[in-house]
């Protein structure tokens, strides 16, 4: 805790420092570069190579961190092996607890649910030192030590961290901070996976949410200078080796990839609801300390790891398998280890990832399927007598398959195995088996997992619909709206406006008369901005922009109408009348806190989750 205090202390001392070396650079940045647009290009030019660098750095980290931790304690003299393997991923999980719950708890989980809610709610922030520095920190002491997480995710919040960090710090407006989270997003699953394509489309599924053509073009620069980094350091190879000549030899063997799909979805269930009532029963264990569960998971983990190693000689539970993956693609892997194998990792990445645990899914799900595909084929190949070199086929569909089950990504878990694999002969069964467990997992379970976990958490994105829609068009802005925001006085300096907003971090502040007369809204990028340009004694009222405002006894549902009507994220809140008094503050985490408030009253969530509720809502804001 002593270490803890210091190091906050020596950030308290460094932050006005940092402060002005930031304006210095800004200044210069403006002078450069006068217009936002120009900006944002070349903004996005440098978070391409900059994401590019973190994710190599990411996955090579993680890759020294295994070889002195997990795999020094897998081969081991001895029967000592038994014991170290076990207590690797335990200490792992004990000290990563220790730092989620004092130190950077925003780096708990994959990243991917962190990302959506920052594009979503927060309008692009992220904070620079939980999301990145602590997300890398946590993602390779957690893998490293054994966890079975993956580095995927966690590189997308990193990355995407890097982007916010960038936008803050050259004062861009709102909407372009928010446009280049998904630029930073789609940088580090290109390099991450050796995949543009698949980074391109996956953001625009997961992240977005639909084809916004202002994100597209950013993504698409970024995607493409990340993975040309990645490829100039990692080498030009795919991530998966396969052999050549894979593809469609044998039409009856469609039957068997249907079958492949029903069976990806099934498992794509069971893996999803083990993990949401996993996760939900730890965070209901109030008797155990949050910073031990951690440790629980990876204790479970530790234990199949030697049991794979004892009965099945065989690695791939700890991290993303993806040595033992390899082997199956390659057709190298008897069906009862494939299965077990199946089975070992479905149980190692819940206990590891529900636990609280920092990192990914997206390996872990192409685990999964790799060996639910193997499996399968082995099923074609003696029933059909079809050639066993076929069952390495089924493993690389049953990757995308699983996948498409998981992440519900449909147009990425086909393009991401093209380009995972540098193999495009089996199109039409990846096709058919991707959508048939994607259509059979979105009926049987509508909502995806990363939305799942949020909602689990109480934070239900604004595009859900529903019971919480529903309630929320009962709801008032005045029973969601912050009643005492940060108001900002028309007459002062830019200056003075700078140093009054230090101690905060809001995106923009409601400026008033003294006689509290509503005069408009100021981004702190705007105020930055002009600050830079030499405009420091310039009023705050010059800056003011009077926008779109709203009225206490409006419902929620009309103040979010607002808000897209007008591209903000923010609304004032008048009193009725002709004096125009600012009466309150309404944001887009004040309306998810209601939603998430009203999906408690109605049932939706388990109200034993309910006083985690309050810091959930600070950390949305």
């Amino acid at each position: 805790m002593a270490i803890i205090r210091h190091t906050r202390a020596l950030m308290r001392l460094w932050r006005p420092r940092l402060r002005r070396a930031n304006m210095t650079a800004l200044s210069l940045f403006l002078r450069a570069l006068p217009s936002e647009q120009q900006r944002v290009f070349a903004l996005t030019i440098l978070i391409g190579v900059l994401c590019g660098l973190a994710a190599v750095a990411f996955h090579l980290a993680i890759r020294f961190a295994e070889h002195r931790l997990i795999n020094r304690a897998m081969t081991a003299a001895a029967y000592s092996w038994i014991l170290w393997t076990i207590l690797t991923p335990t200490l792992g999980g004990l000290l990563s607890g220790v730092l989620l719950q004092y130190v950077v708890p925003d780096a708990r989980g994959s990243g991917i649910p962190q990302v959506k809610v920052a594009y979503a709610v927060k309008g692009g922030r992220l904070s620079f030192t939980h999301s990145t520095v602590g997300k890398f920190l946590l993602g390779v002491l957690q893998i490293g030590s054994g966890a079975s997480l993956g580095r995927e995710g966690p590189t997308v919040q990193i990355c995407a961290g890097i982007a916010s960090l960038m936008g803050r710090a050259a004062a861009l407006s709102r909407d372009n901070l928010r446009r280049l989270l998904p630029v930073g997003a789609a940088a580090g699953i290109a390099a991450a996976f050796n995949a543009p394509i698949a980074a391109v489309t996956f953001t625009i599924e997961e992240v977005v949410g639909d084809l916004d053509q202002t994100v597209l073009s950013g993504v698409i620069i970024a995607a493409a200078l990340a993975a040309a980094l990645e490829r100039s350091v990692l080498g030009e190879h795919p991530v998966f080796e396969v052999p050549q000549g894979y593809g469609l030899h044998h039409a009856s063997s469609l039957l068997f990839y249907a079958v492949l799909g029903v069976a990806g979805a099934i498992v794509s269930l069971i893996f999803t609801d083990s993990l949401l009532k996993l996760r939900a029963w730890f965070q209901r264990l109030h008797r155990i300390p949050p910073w031990v569960r951690p440790a629980m998971g990876s204790l479970v983990t530790g234990a199949l790891i030697v049991i794979a190693l004892a009965w099945l000689k065989s690695g791939g539970i700890n991290g993303g398998g993806y040595e033992t993956l390899s082997d199956a693609l390659s057709g190298k892997l008897v069906v009862k280890v494939m299965l077990a194998l199946c089975l070992m990792k479905i149980a190692a990445t819940v206990s590891s990832y529900a636990s609280g645990g920092a990192g990914g899914l997206f390996a872990p799900s192409l685990f999964i399927g790799g060996m639910l595909g193997g499996a399968v084929g082995f099923l074609d190949a003696t029933v059909l007598h079809h050639p066993a070199s076929e069952i390495g086929a089924f493993a690389l569909v049953g990757m995308g398959a699983v996948f498409a089950g998981i992440i519900r990504a449909p147009m990425t878990s086909v393009l991401i195995i093209f380009e995972m694999t540098g193999s495009y002969g089996l199109i039409l069964p990846l096709m058919i088996a991707n959508m048939t467990a994607y259509g059979l997992a979105r009926h049987w379970r509508p909502v995806p997992i990363y939305e799942a976990l949020l909602e689990q958490d109480g934070i239900h994105l604004p595009h859900r619909r529903g019971a919480v829609t529903h309630a929320l068009e009962q709801l008032r802005v005045a029973e969601a709206m912050t009643v005492e925001p940060v108001v900002l006085p028309a007459d002062i300096t830019v200056a003075e406006a700078l140093a009054r907003i230090s101690n905060y971090s809001f995106s923009t502040y409601p400026v008033a008369e003294s006689d509290d007369h509503f005069t408009g809204l100021v981004s702190e990028a705007r105020l930055r901005r002009t600050f830079a340009e030499g405009g420091g004694k310039r009023l705050v009222r010059q800056l003011a922009e009077r926008r779109e405002h709203i009225y206490p006894d409006q419902s929620l549902v009309r103040a979010i109408v607002h808000m897209n009507r007008s591209n903000v994220r923010q609304l004032a809140v008048l009193e009725r009348g002709d004096h125009q008094r600012l009466v309150g503050l309404l944001t887009m985490s004040d309306i998810v806190s209601a939603q998430a408030r009203a999906a408690l009253s109605a049932g939706d969530i388990d109200k034993t989750l309910a006083p985690g509720f309050s810091g959930l809502e600070e950390s949305v804001k």
